[in-house]
Parts: structure tokens; sequence; C-alpha cells
């Protein structure tokens, strides 16, 4: 019998630098703990600049990456991604002659690597961490097009190539059955929930709440469909309309609307109310959390975010913080009666759930007491990474591909 130890993976992520990446990273020592060698290959960014890195038992190979805006920018985006993760993969390969190829998107275009190797016995699997076609409406506005109908059609031949599909909620597994035609035994849901023995505590220290009474956070990526300028004007309406001033707005992450994001706060004067601290490490977005009153998830309401669950409210309810966000079907099955629910996509009334909890100790305490039993109980990832690892050995099993390279 073949140890396990032998047997090789390769994941390939586009979107966040590794281990920055918690989700990916969380699979990875997954994977690594019930020994298979891992190698992960993914884009370079701040702090994680090196090209080769061994952590913790895991080869990290990083490449450059253009960040782009615009249609035609993020095609060639995407191009050159895929080429240096091409050649990488073939890299890792001829080292490893690794088994399993995981690709997470966005985007929905390493499918064309895992194709390429299908015919050395090299299973595909696709992570699917976002909706492309929604994710693209959202980003875009659009749902037709030739542009939308290309997104739709990698989302498409990504499902069709890979032997089993990893999706983050059930929504996403109906999505799979539904539209990408995979049958539901080849379809393995692992959320994204936190790893309780990396979510502690920090020491709560004097200054930490930007010297106001309260402090209000958000924790996530920055992009345009992220909702944060619903989220500015939530602020500016609870700063200048109900006249509150013992409250701190803490904006903790990096995207590409930062800059955006800061000429809104200083149009609107909140400069004093809201601070961004940018990408930041992630002992120090437990040290925020730890000072949290309040945490936020402005996503607006759109057939990307109501399918979609959030990590950040996990993290949230991780951290015992009560949540506020818009009423949306994935965020109501996660957060469930830790959180307050604000009309869809109305900046207002997200302002008063937010004061309602500001303005009540008790209820702050019962909805965060609530959350963090949720994640204790079944929300966490000591129970999301079986999931994983039955993925895993059906992709092994499977006999979609064929069989005998690598050992």
């Amino acid at each position: 019998m073949k140890k396990r130890i032998a047997t090789g993976v390769c994941i390939v992520v586009e979107n966040l630098p590794v281990p920055l990446d918690r989700r990916v990273w969380k699979e990875a020592c997954a994977l690594r703990d019930e020994g298979y060698r891992v190698s992960v290959i993914c884009p370079k960014g701040k702090g994680f600049s090196a090209e080769y890195e061994a952590l913790d038992g895991i080869d990290i190979y990083r490449h450059r990456v253009w960040e782009a805006s615009g249609k035609a920018g993020y095609i060639l985006e995407y191009s050159a991604a895929l080429a240096a993760e091409l050649f990488l993969v073939l890299k890792v390969f001829a080292r490893t002659r690794f088994r399993i190829l995981q690709a997470c998107n966005p985007p929905d275009t390493i499918f064309l690597i895992g194709l390429l190797l299908k015919p050395l016995g090299v299973r595909f699997i696709f992570d699917q961490h976002d909706l492309g076609p929604e994710l693209f409406e959202a980003k875009f506005g659009k749902s037709s097009g030739l542009l939308y109908k290309l997104v739709r059609l990698l989302e498409l031949c990504s499902y069709r190539v890979a032997s089993t599909c990893i999706v983050t909620n059930e929504s996403f597994k109906d999505i799979a059955i539904a539209r990408g035609g995979k049958c539901p035994e080849s379809i393995f849901v692992v959320q994204n929930c936190p790893d309780m023995a990396t979510f502690r505590r920090s020491e709560l220290r004097e200054g930490n709440r930007f010297g106001r009474s309260f402090l209000v956070v958000y924790v996530g990526f920055m992009g345009t469909q992220d909702g944060l300028d619903l989220l500015l004007d939530s602020i500016e309406h609870i700063v200048k309309n109900e006249n509150r001033q013992d409250t701190q707005f803490l904006l903790v992450g990096g995207g590409p609307v930062l800059s955006d994001l800061q000429e809104v706060i200083a149009k609107k004067s909140l400069g004093d109310f809201v601070t961004l601290t940018g990408q930041v490490s992630h002992d120090e977005v437990i040290t925020y959390l730890s000072h949290a009153d309040v945490g936020v998830a402005p996503d607006p309401k759109n057939a990307m975010n109501d399918n979609s669950s959030m990590i950040k409210i996990f993290e949230y309810m991780a951290f015992g913080v009560p949540v506020v966000l818009f009423d949306l079907k994935e965020g109501r099955r996660t957060a469930g009666p830790a959180a307050l629910y604000a009309v869809p996509n109305d900046p207002v009334e997200f302002a008063h759930q937010i004061s309602m909890l500001l303005n009540s100790r008790e209820l702050r305490e019962e909805l965060g007491e609530c959350g963090r039993r949720r994640i204790e109980e079944r929300l966490n990832w000591n129970t999301e990474k079986a999931s994983l690892i039955r993925a895993y050995e059906t992709a092994l099993n499977s006999d979609s591909v064929l069989s005998g390279a690598g050992s």
C-alpha cells in the first residue's frame, strides 16, 4: 500500500498570496497534516515577495502580478497570470509528480492547465471561491455581451474538466448541479470557517479604540462589489444626522478601491471618524477584532453576494462580536440570530442597526455570545476540513482520468 506522504498535490490561487489567503492556507495545512506533499502557487504581495518559500512543510511558489482595472486590463492580467501559473505548475510537476491540481478561482481559467495535465493522470479539483458570472455582473453591471458569455463558458469548462468540486456553501452546490451539470456526489461543501486555534483574543490595551468609546470594524477585501460606498454613507448618517461623536470606524484590509475610499472620506469630512489600515497581518486583524464592539458586512444584495458566504462574518462571530449586515440569503444562514439585518442596500437602515447595537450593551453581549456558540458548535475549521479530505479521497479514486501517473 502506498504511503499518503508520497501523494503530491498542487494548489493554484490567483487572488491573494499565501499564507495571507487564510482559506487556501488552512486547506494546505489540513492536507499536509493528512500526509500529502503540498505545493502552492500564488501571486506575490505586500510582505510576500519571495519567489519560493518553504513554510511549515509547504512549498510556496510566487509569481509577479499586475493589478488591472477595466475589462481589457482584466484580460491582460489574467492572461499574464495564467502564463506564470503554467510555468510554475510544470516546474512543480517535474519535481513532485503531483496527483491532484486544485484550482482556486477567480478567475475560471486554470482549468486549461488541468486539461493539459489530464493525460498525465492528474486529477483536477475546482475550488470555487466565487461565482464568476455573478462577480462579473457585480463589477461591470452587465449580464449579457460577449465577455459575459465568455465568463459563463469558462465557468462551465471548469466544472466539466473537474473530477471533483469544492464549494463554499449550499447555494454554490446548487449552482454547480444546475449550471455545471455536476452530480451531487462529486461536490463537497467546505465552508470558510475560522480555525479556532489561530483565533484567540489578544490582550486588551488602552489606545486601541482610537480615543473613542466604541469601535466598529470592517475586515475584508475592498473591491467595487463589497459595499464600502454604502458603509461610508451609513457612517456619514451616524456622525452627522445622529450627531454621534463617540464611535471610531476602522476599515481593515486592502484592495483596488482603497484610494477611492480615501477621497470619499475626505469629501464627506469623515477623516476624524474613519481609519483605513490597508493590508495588515493576521495578528493585527486579531488585535482589531479583540477590541471591536460591532462588526459590519455592508455587501449589497446582488446575485453574487446573496449566494456567497462572507469570511468576515465568521471571523466576527469567532470573536464574539455582534454583526450588522444587509439581509442576504447566505449571510442569514451564516449569522442566524447573531446579527441584526438591514433592508438590502439601504445605508440609513444599516446605520440604524449599528446604532441600535451601540446603544445596548446587553444586545451586543447577547448577539456576540450567540455568534461565538455557533462557531464553537459547528461553524469551525475542525468540522469543515473533514469534507476537504473526503473531496481529495474522492478525486484520487475517480475513474474520470487516466491512472498510473505519479506516485
